[in-house]
């Protein structure tokens, strides 16, 4: 039997709490300009929600939820990507100002620009941990800096160090920007042959770290539903020990997932996006710090 229409992550199990009472605040992001191939982002952290609904309390280990999670109303960014990317700016930065734990949920990977724009304000060294198969590291791309293709060179322009996992489709300039600012990396080709390796991180990448997960990051028979998917991405499992080991002892700042676009009558993608977040969140809440000892 279906739910009737829930606007709160775990709404289901939680009903509606204060937000002083929980640490994850989860911010709705249906922001869809420019994307290049397959739509759908914009409906994405609906059907994540929608999804979520559904998740046990219980993810195999502990119970996320026990720290609380509070959803805040969609943000409205249907005007200009400046204007979108500003909102998600400042809601993020509104969530800090809380002392809490902002969880994005996109839309196209263009409202992690928001958010990296209000860990710029933080003052403190900070290193991105993206799970991708793209790099997104263009400058511009159809005309726009502000392209889902550009997401990452934000957050290299604002002097993060990034660490990419899981890539498997570059431009030659994507290529030579790695290597201009020492952007690292560890392809889907290297997991392939290699595995993951121990540490997962270099040794001087920062403490303090902030997640952006594009769900293409994952193999597409893991979650089709998403605008550019690519062949031979990242499994389930292995993606879980990659963010259990980049989690692990560090402090959080916040993470986002990005571009769920929802196939009607297709269930799967939509779930499995939504324990993404949870299983993130239980990672976060046994393993790791928060920025603000909350």
């Amino acid at each position: 039997m279906k739910s009737p229409a829930l606007t709160g992550f775990l709404e289901s199990e939680l009903g509606r709490p204060r937000p002083e009472d929980c640490l994850f605040h989860v911010i709705p992001a249906g922001f869809e300009k420019t994307v290049s191939y397959g739509t759908g982002t914009a409906r994405g952290p609906q059907a994540l929600i929608d999804a979520s609904q559904y998740l046990e309390l219980y993810d195999g280990f502990s119970v996320p939820a026990e720290r609380g999670i509070y959803t805040l109303p969609p943000l409205s960014t249907s005007h200009s990507s400046e204007q979108a990317v500003n909102t998600i700016e400042a809601a993020v930065t509104s969530v800090f100002d809380a002392k809490k734990i902002p969880v994005l949920l996109g839309g196209e990977h263009t409202v992690s620009v928001g958010a990296f724009r209000a860990l710029s304000r933080l003052g403190v060294p900070v290193g991105v941990v993206h799970f991708d198969a793209h790099a997104d590291l263009r400058d511009t791309y159809e005309g726009s800096s502000l392209s889902h293709a550009c997401a990452l060179h934000h957050a290299v322009a604002a002097g993060f160090s990034v660490f990419q996992i899981g890539v498997r489709s570059l431009s030659e300039f994507d290529v030579a920007y790695r290597k201009e600012k020492n952007v690292r990396f560890l392809d889907a080709c290297d997991l392939y042959g290699k595995g993951v390796p121990s540490p997962l991180l270099p040794p001087d990448f920062p403490q303090t770290i902030y997640i952006t997960f594009d769900v293409d990051g994952l193999d597409p028979s893991v979650i089709p539903a998403t605008g550019t998917p690519e062949p031979g991405g990242l499994f389930w499992f292995q993606a879980m020990e990659m963010l259990m080991a980049a989690i692990s002892g560090r402090t959080i700042l916040g993470f986002d997932v990005v571009e769920l676009a929802p196939i009607p009558g297709h269930h799967a993608s939509d779930f499995a996006a939504a324990r993404l977040v949870y299983n993130i969140m239980g990672m976060i809440s046994r393993h790791g710090r928060t920025f603000f000892g909350s």
